[in-house]
């Protein structure tokens, strides 16, 4: 029988980290009404809170009943229209809005905050999205000092956040546009994916990476910064990080795999990849990688598992991947492959590996 090795798993707070915090407008993130006031002006402090948000990679949206050009109008007159993604200002319900932003940028709801003065509008999400985190805009001033919007590290990656969802809504655009088969996409936009051992810097990208990302997540365990130097350390580990530009611009560091190395076995530790990225191919570049790896090396490789409610699609990446379940303990499940077939590179992108 293999057992699950005892790991220190930092504990799953009871409310999330906020990634995205959506804003009501009127009386909200300004003063007056647009539709009925001459004119309106922007809350006392808001532009440095909206500026501090954004510096901690927390990505911000707009959900509005008002008329849409107008609107974006007047944002763009104040200069603050671009910190905001996918902006939902029309006359449908709040949760409808807020669930056309997240699905947008493909987060959890446990992770997104709404901001309004209303309380009619902030029941109402709260009755229909309960995992939203609800804030009345008498507390504006408050926000920034929530210890749900304060990251522990503040990395590259995040500072440039809003930049790379930005230029995911150039991407998206250009897909929808595009008529010719998904992979002729693909390929039209010149992907570089680059894997390197972790270190240095990315040690604390690798730590946010691993408290952000839960969807494609093959483990759930959450490292710390310290649990990770050592393993980046460890004769008996490897770490490697990965990143993906294109033509657009960067994604930055949007994957990660941690090993444990024995002379029989190699062992996924834990095997993420941003959810930014599910749609471009690259879900198993980084598995295939180590896999072609662990044949150079002459063994075999296994995979700890842990099922939670988001992660089936890693589950279905593994079984696509040739592993077998060798071991399973309630939700806990150990995967084996022999690597008698490993998958090539995609033609549509190109893998660089750094030492």
């Amino acid at each position: 029988m293999i057992e699950q090795e005892q790991i220190s798993i930092v504990e799953k707070k009871k409310q999330e980290k906020i990634k995205l915090v959506i804003w009501d407008l009127d009386h909200t993130i300004w003063n007056g009404v647009l539709l009925e006031d001459e004119e309106v002006s922007l809350k006392e402090g808001i532009m440095d809170i909206i500026h501090t948000l954004d510096e901690r990679g927390i990505l911000q949206s707009i959900s509005s009943k008002n008329e849409h050009s107008m609107a974006m109008a007047k944002l763009k007159d104040l200069g603050i229209d671009e910190y905001f993604l996918y902006p939902q200002i029309n006359w449908n319900s709040k949760s409808s809005s807020i669930q056309e932003i997240v699905a947008a940028i493909n987060i959890g709801m446990d992770t997104v905050a709404f901001v309004d003065d209303q309380p009619f509008e902030l029941e109402e999400v709260k009755f229909e999205l309960p995992e939203v985190y609800c804030i009345n805009a008498m507390e504006y001033k408050e926000i920034p000092n929530m210890d749900i919007m304060e990251p522990r590290f503040i990395t590259e990656d995040s500072r440039l956040r809003r930049l790379m969802y930005k230029s995911d809504e150039i991407r998206n655009k250009a897909e929808k546009q595009f008529t010719g088969p998904k992979d002729e996409f693909l390929a039209s936009l010149n992907m570089v994916f680059t894997i390197s051992p972790l270190q240095g810097d990315d040690l604390k990208r690798a730590e946010e990476l691993t408290v952000r990302t839960h969807q494609l997540n093959t483990t759930g365990y959450t490292y710390s910064y310290d649990e990770l130097e050592y393993f980046s350390k460890s004769d008996r580990h490897k770490l490697f990080i990965a990143s993906l530009d294109d033509k657009y611009g960067s994604y930055g560091k949007i994957g990660l795999a941690l090993l444990e190395c024995e002379d029989e076995y190699w062992t996924f530790k834990l095997l993420l990849m941003s959810c930014r990225v599910m749609s471009r191919g690259v879900g198993t570049v980084l598995m295939n990688y180590i896999m072609a790896e662990a044949k150079k090396a002459g063994v075999k490789i296994r995979a700890e598992f842990k099922l939670t409610d988001r992660n089936r699609m890693m589950y279905v990446t593994y079984k696509f991947g040739g592993f077998k379940e060798v071991y399973q303990e309630e939700d806990f499940v150990v995967f084996e492959n022999d690597l008698s077939y490993v998958q090539d590179v995609p033609d549509y992108m190109t893998v660089k590996v750094l030492d």
